[in-house]
């Protein structure tokens, strides 16, 4: 098991090099409606995405599924949705939903077109996720931890990693059979919780999708198109190589590298206090 690996631009020479390095999905985010609010004053990534971002990166796509986010359900979700299946989505993601109905309405308006994901990153879709998976057309789920940990007052995003939260919904999700994925990664041997044990996790609890973050390569930095390059072989390589890894861990060495997770989580949530 391979993990989907999923990168956000809207930079079509940049894409085009997450494509030849190894990233499976190249990320379009239109999602602004509400961010600004919940992740106020956060060093978050707040892109504001168009279609026409879709128009320019779908060409040099070839290989990678494109993936978009679009915005929660709102009075013009059904042209937004058209446009953006019109413009060459493969993938459509919904965040922010909290009913049922939001998903059917969302499930509806795609009919089927293309793949869908559900972004899980509200209390009440934790609450009501066993109704919202009955819903017919549901393709894949990702766990939102950024703004699920803010929803649940937590102070570091992977807390949620460690107190059970994601540890409930992923065996909901296997039970369910259905893809799923959680958060994001960095490069191996960097981030604030490094990112070879949070794919060690990943692989103790049947997730298959990450999202390589800005830690990663923050392409909005860095002008210089062969550096980009490099980063991003060099990363995709050392994940590959570190998942070769973990593929054979014993389950002895998946508990071990869950308690140290959960150690350093909780070193930094002090840290953060």
């Amino acid at each position: 098991m391979a993990l989907t690996l999923m990168y956000i631009t809207n930079n079509p020479e940049v894409a085009k090099v997450a494509e030849k390095a190894g990233v499976d999905r190249i990320w379009i985010d239109m999602e602004y409606m509400g961010k600004e609010e919940r992740q106020a004053g956060m060093n978050t990534v707040k892109s504001h995405h168009t279609i026409d971002d879709i128009k320019m990166v779908r060409p040099v796509v070839k290989k990678a599924e494109l993936l978009v986010r679009v915005n929660p359900i709102h009075k013009d979700s059904h042209e937004e949705i058209e446009k953006t299946i019109a413009a060459g989505a493969d993938v459509i993601m919904l965040p922010m939903f909290k009913t049922v109905g939001e998903v059917k309405a969302f499930l509806g308006y795609v009919g089927g077109r293309t793949k869908t994901i559900l972004l899980v990153e509200t209390v009440e879709a934790v609450e009501h996720i066993d109704e919202i998976l009955s819903v017919p057309g549901v393709d894949e789920v990702h766990i939102g931890l950024n703004d699920l940990h803010l929803a649940y007052g937590k102070k570091f995003m992977f807390e949620l990693l460690t107190n059970g939260t994601v540890e409930k919904l992923s065996k909901i999700f296997r039970e369910r059979n259905i893809k799923f994925g959680f958060g994001g990664i960095a490069r191996v041997g960097y981030g604030e919780l490094p990112a070879e044990r949070i794919m060690a996790e990943h692989y103790r609890l049947g997730s298959s999708m990450a999202i390589l973050s800005r830690s990663f390569c923050n392409a909005n930095t860095t002008s210089d198109v062969h550096e980009i390059e490099q980063i991003f072989i060099d990363g995709v390589h050392g994940i590959r190589a570190k998942e070769a890894e973990i593929s054979h861990y014993t389950e002895a060495e998946f508990e071990e590298n869950r308690k140290i997770v959960a150690e350093k989580v909780a070193i930094i949530v002090k840290s953060k206090s």
